[in-house]
Formats: structure tokens, sequence, C-alpha cells
């Protein structure tokens, strides 16, 4: 009988295994273990797998639903034009709930007059008139927001604020305050009393100020009938926005799929 040799360094007892012959079909089993791996996800659904096919229904339901919405709010009828802003310039950047007016004012054209007014953002019951409505029924009106700077170039670092409230056929005053551009910012400063707490003879004034330079109860029906119609605009184009990235989303995920 055959004796294995053994190998040097070695105690006696340890022999060396004879190499075992090669197996195909050991590397044909790991060669389509490779394949079966990368068909896996195509074959049977993992759980990423199973996760994007729910995400991909709940876009499809959300797509729909925002369509709907467009339908419905392109069948409604077009608002009316706005009326001229004149003698202010109109300033309207779409996707902004914001716009600013600005006209000059003075016989040497020395003022400069900015308006900033803000989309509808309330209902509440205007402060002229006192009246409030405890079931937010029809004594609610629509309010805009108003900030108005005046300033001279002369004095580029001082101007004059008013914070004002746009009712549909009223414009109301609700502080007045100076500003140095240089100094404290005006969450920082001391603003003053609210106007309504001021002497009706200065209430007057301010209000005539403000007449003078047109800002004035006609500049707030103004407002009140272009953010009328933004409001339709800027409403489509922020579902259409919403659409376009959900559609994109999806996409993605069937990209992932392929």
């Amino acid at each position: 009988s055959e004796t294995l040799p053994k190998t040097r360094g070695t105690p006696a007892a340890a022999a060396v295994r004879p190499r075992a012959a090669p197996l195909p079909m050991a590397r044909r089993l790991l060669h389509l273990r490779s394949r079966l791996q990368a068909l896996a996800p195509r074959l049977v659904p993992s759980r990423q797998y199973m996760s994007d096919m729910r995400r991909s229904v709940f876009l499809d339901r959300l797509l729909r639903s925002l369509r709907s919405e467009i339908s419905s709010c392109r069948a409604e009828p077009a608002p009316r034009p706005p009326p001229s802003a004149a003698p202010f310039a109109l300033d309207d950047r779409p996707g902004e709930q914001w716009v600013r007016l600005r006209r000059a004012f003075g016989e040497q054209q020395e003022e400069e007059v900015r308006v900033d007014a803000s989309m509808v953002d309330g209902a509440v019951a205007p402060t002229r008139s006192g009246v409030a409505a405890e079931d937010g029924g029809p004594q609610d009106r629509m309010h805009i927001s108003v900030h108005v700077e005046v300033s001279k170039p002369a004095r580029p670092d001082f101007a004059l604020k008013f914070e004002c409230s746009a009712w549909p056929e009223e414009m109301d005053v609700e502080r007045v305050f100076p500003v140095r551009r240089s100094g404290p910012t005006p969450e920082q400063q001391y603003m003053g009393r609210q106007f309504r707490e001021l002497d009706e003879e200065m209430q007057t004034a301010v209000r005539d100020y403000l007449e003078q330079r047109g800002v004035n109860d006609e500049l707030a029906a103004f407002l009140h009938t272009y953010m009328e119609n933004k409001e339709q605009t800027e409403l489509v184009g922020w579902l259409k926005n919403i659409e376009c990235y959900l559609k994109n989303i999806k996409k993605s995920l069937l990209f992932q799929k392929t």
C-alpha cells in the first residue's frame, strides 16, 4: 500500500491532503448564482420594489387630484382686468406674494414713495369702522398688508414708514415711524404708539399726508382688484409646479424599475 509523503517540518502524524480535482458543476452553480442575484429584482418583487409600487400608486392618485384642481381653476370665470396703477409704476414678480408700487412726488420729484402690498392675508373686521363679526359672517372683509416708505434722495439714510391695512373700500393706517437705514432694524427700534392711540388731529394730518401721495382708499380698491387676479394666476402656477415635481419623482421610480 502506498504511503503519502510527509511534509518537512511538520509532525509525523500530520499529512498533506491531496488536492481536489476541479468541480465544473460547482463553478457553473457559482456563475448561475451571480446571474440569479442580478435577475432577482425582476423575478421576485423585493421590499424596495413593493415600496416603489405603492409610491407610484400614491403619486398617480395625487396627480389626478392636482389635474382636477387645475381644470377647476381654469374653468372659473377670469377675474376682471385690474385698473391702471397710475400714478404708480407696478412691479409684480410671478411666484411672489408681494407686489411693489413706486412713484416720484413733489414739484421737483424730490420724494420717492414705495408701496409694498401682500396678497390677501386674512379676513377680519376693519379698524376704522370698529364693527366685528363674531361668527365670521358677511361683516368680515378681506385684508391686505401694506407697507409704505417715503424717502428723499437728498437724505438717503432716512425714511418715514407707515404700516397700513387695505380693505376693499378703504386704507387704514396702523403705525407710523421714522427709520435710519444705518440704525437699528424695525424689529429692534422703538415703534411708537399704535396709530389709533394718537391725537385725532395728528391722525388726520397723517392721512392727509398719505392721501396727497396717492396712498388712499382708491389705492386700496385697486390692490384688492389686482390681488384677486393675481391669486388665481399664482394658484394655477403653484399647482402646475407641484404637478411637474411629482411627475419627475414618478419618472425616476419608473427608471429604477427598468
